[in-house]
């Protein structure tokens, strides 16, 4: 099934690990393969990366973009996950499925799952 997408203008997304940025103009794309598609709202900067959660998603962010050096974010995902484990326990209903989908090599829904770590992470932090 084909992927349809609208960019705004000068909208940034990454398909494939190829930046794309969008003109003046609304465009329109189908992606008719299955290609690792991120859109501008999803991509995470490693500037942003500056919590153990962000960092989480942003090493399953260059997983999914990036498969060619996989090996390497397997082994700082690991870490991350384990010292956020030991320092907070209760992430572990997030990490557990997060590991899981990444085993499964279903990125997309790993980011999705991180996007909730992170949310749990910044909602735990504001009640200290």
């Amino acid at each position: 099934m084909a992927l349809r997408i609208t960019l705004k203008p000068k909208e940034r997304m990454i398909i494939g690990g190829a930046v794309i940025t969008n003109g003046d103009s609304r465009s329109q794309f189908t992606i008719e393969n299955r290609v690792p598609v991120l859109r501008e709202p999803d991509i995470m900067s490693e500037e942003k990366a500056d919590s153990p959660a962000r960092l989480i998603y942003f090493v399953i962010q260059l997983m999914y973009i990036d498969s060619e050096h996989q090996s390497v974010y397997y082994d700082s995902y690991w870490r991350v996950a384990q010292e956020l484990v030991k320092a907070a326990p209760s992430t572990v209903a997030f990490i557990d499925p997060i590991s899981e989908y990444i085993l499964s090599d279903r990125y997309y829904l790993a980011l999705k799952m991180a996007k909730k770590l992170m949310a749990y992470e910044e909602e735990a932090l504001n009640r200290v």
